[in-house]
């Protein structure tokens, strides 16, 4: 097989990914636009991962999703570094509490948010993404026990908040 060939095989494989990438980027994100943009730098990182590899990749819907994961940390990590230096400089304005809106999808995703990062890739990645728990484990670069753990604390604190949810 060429190269050429090689590379558009690549290349279709990813765009058959991109639904399920845009997916967990959402829920990891909890906006498209965000979502989108973390996508899109994912993307841009894996093909040019992909130029610079010489050996195939064995699980490219894991490695992408890992990809994705470590963009999204290296973000947060971001902003988390501007926050710090701007939380002296601007008072926060306070904000408006959320409107109450029927739906059970809408109160997960809600929930989910309130999760910290680490539990809700792991509650999405065994939960929404249908991922093992080695799986799972394999795309955040973390042992089993580990994901195991970070799925069952998320699971809990997502019950507990959703049994306070009152519709």
């Amino acid at each position: 097989m060429t190269e050429q060939a090689t590379d558009r095989g690549l290349r279709a494989a990813l765009a058959g990914l991109l639904p399920e990438l845009r997916a967990f980027a959402r829920f990891l994100c909890g906006s498209r636009t965000e979502a989108d943009d973390l996508v899109q730098e994912a993307l841009a990182r894996t093909l040019r991962s992909l130029d610079d590899r010489t050996e195939p990749v064995e699980d490219l819907r894991a490695w992408c999703l890992a990809v994705i994961r470590n963009v999204f940390h290296e973000q947060l990590r971001a902003r988390k570094r501007e926050a710090n230096r701007l939380r002296d400089a601007v008072p926060e304005e306070p904000r408006a509490p959320p409107q109450e809106t029927p739906g059970q999808m809408r109160d997960l995703a809600r929930a989910l948010a309130t999760l910290p990062p680490l539990l809700r890739e792991a509650v999405i990645l065994v939960g929404a993404q249908g991922l093992s728990h080695a799986e799972a484990a394999a795309v955040c670069g973390v042992p089993v026990g580990t994901i195991k753990a970070r799925v069952s604390r998320g699971r809990k604190l997502l019950a507990e908040t959703l049994g306070s949810v009152t519709c």
